[in-house]
């Protein structure tokens, strides 16, 4: 593979001989997790399915140095167990394990016990194996076979199959295990190591329910996440790790800051490039002052319309960040199910994550510290939530979403919970203006957040993305830069009907 990868560069760059360095996946996962930290020292935690035959390491990190102390290696991996699950439960491996997560609080953990007994032996300090007799994917087409099939007492469910309380409780069950070998792990690791502060990465890492957990734990006295601690945040892994430990460059720590920079790395638009995009595209628009831009789109929010928010730099990483979001208000008990069938064209069970003011989140959530990469699920603020009926708590399955359990509805999934993105004025100050603004006008402080696109798309990244997707959904204004679009504005030969498949 790497010579494959030389011959395709040489005709661009020539023969690049030994400038052309290649990094080792969980080094690269290590490298991301730290580097870019704004610890001086940690200790160091990756997992994912696998990278070359490594599923899972930790390091530590000091200064500008990297240094493995243990391994553990394909088959036997954490989030290929995940990812049986995400299969068994029917939905597409590699792309349905946040699914399986969200999943997961409308079930109760009933078959940990046989997870624990059969599929995954797990030791004191978090070292596991898998039992490859119930898995397939060593050798087959499949994650799972008709062993492990008989194990919970049923074949794998159909894509188009009904969910059921099965697989909620499956999904329940799985998490369960992956928050059980976190921990342990992560106690041993300090333990070993004395180190106040944990690095995360890899694509275990996304599992912010997991994250959650480990962080109100108080193992370590810090937790930070790569914001794209899946493969693509390798790149930056692989650019950091010949930085530092290959060139033995010294890092630049900033105080109480990482070196991120919100995620915000990708392409943005000035305002003219804006005007002559939307322009061509026919879209009809006004321009509005910054401020104008907070007020129109907070009072749009308010009175119960879905914005579709381009702004800035695009996010690096699976999450909006807010800068390529659409947004709606978290007060409204109907929001949460219209985005999902009307706007986003999902599933009905998925939650949707809260935006809120730095300033604010400790009185909105169960949390005091910076979340500012929406990768912390904690608990809604107990002064927020609502009383339930009889009838409402005796509810199950799916059925649990018609509860209204909080002030921000929208916002609060089955088990209270939610997945907090902070706002920092300084980090995103326009966004950190549209809450503001919205807290005026209605005295709260959050706004649902999710990311632009519909399912089986990439998010957003042209202007010309943002106004084909505001066309062919049920998104109602669209907020591009400082031109704000209307949907009933907009020319009735440019809505678009397309119909989209599951993902």
């Amino acid at each position: 593979q790497k010579q494959v990868i030389a011959n395709a560069l040489e005709p661009i760059f020539g023969d690049l001989g030994d400038r052309l360095l290649f990094s080792e996946h969980h080094l690269s996962h290590a490298a991301s997790a730290f580097f870019p930290s704004p610890f001086k020292d940690a200790a160091v935690l990756t997992m994912d399915g696998v990278g070359e035959w490594v599923t899972t390491s930790t390091s530590i990190g000091r200064e500008n140095t990297l240094e493995t102390l243990n391994e553990i290696h394909f088959p036997h991996s954490l989030g290929l167990l995940y990812s049986a699950f995400t299969y068994y439960t029917g939905f597409k491996v590699n792309s349905g394990e946040y699914k399986v997560m969200g999943l997961a609080p409308y079930g109760e953990p009933k078959y940990a016990d046989i997870i624990r007994e059969n599929l995954i032996n797990i030791s004191d300090d978090g070292s596991f194996s898998l039992n490859m007799q119930y898995f397939n994917y060593c050798t087959g087409l499949t994650m799972t076979n008709s062993k492990f099939a008989d194990l919970f007492g049923a074949p794998a469910r159909g894509f188009d199959d009904e969910l059921t309380q099965r697989e909620m409780d499956l999904a329940a069950s799985v998490q369960k295990i992956v928050e059980e070998v976190m921990l342990k792990i992560s106690r041993n690791i300090r333990s070993e190591t004395g180190m106040r502060n944990l690095c995360l990465a890899g694509g275990v890492a996304l599992n912010c329910v997991a994250n959650g957990v480990l962080h109100r734990e108080n193992i370590f006295d810090n937790i930070w996440i790569q914001p794209a601690a899946g493969d693509s945040g390798g790149a930056v892994g692989a650019a950091l790790a010949v930085y530092h430990l290959g060139l033995g460059r010294k890092r630049i720590l900033k105080p109480n800051a990482d070196a991120m920079s919100g995620s915000f790395l990708g392409p943005e638009y000035s305002q003219s490039e804006i005007v002559t995009r939307l322009s061509a595209s026919g879209a009809i628009f006004k321009e509005l002052t910054d401020k104008e831009i907070a007020t129109s789109t907070a009072t749009a929010l308010a009175a119960g319309k879905s914005v579709g928010w381009h702004q800035g730099r695009m996010e690096f990483g699976p999450r909006a960040l807010g800068s390529r979001s659409i947004l709606a208000d978290p007060r409204s008990p109907t929001v949460q199910k219209r985005l999902n069938l009307q706007v986003k064209k999902r599933e009905s069970f998925r939650p949707f994550a809260p935006s809120v003011l730095r300033e604010d989140v400790s009185e909105w959530f169960d949390l005091s510290t910076d979340s500012p990469y929406m990768l912390l699920v904690t608990g809604v603020a107990s002064s927020k939530l609502t009383a339930t009926s009889i009838a409402d708590g005796e509810k199950t399955g799916i059925a649990r979403l018609e509860v209204q359990r909080s002030v921000v509805p929208a916002v609060t999934h089955v088990d209270n919970s939610a997945r907090v993105h902070t706002v920092a004025r300084d980090v995103n100050p326009r966004y950190h203006a549209l809450l503001t603004e919205f807290k005026s006008q209605t005295g709260c402080p959050v706004l649902v957040n999710t990311s632009f696109n519909v399912r089986g798309e990439p998010i957003v990244e042209t202007p010309e993305d943002a106004f084909r997707c505001f066309m062919r959904t049920d998104i109602e204004v669209l907020v591009v830069g400082n031109c704000f679009l209307v949907k009933s504005d907009q020319p009735e030969h440019l809505i678009d009907k397309t119909t989209f498949d599951l993902d």
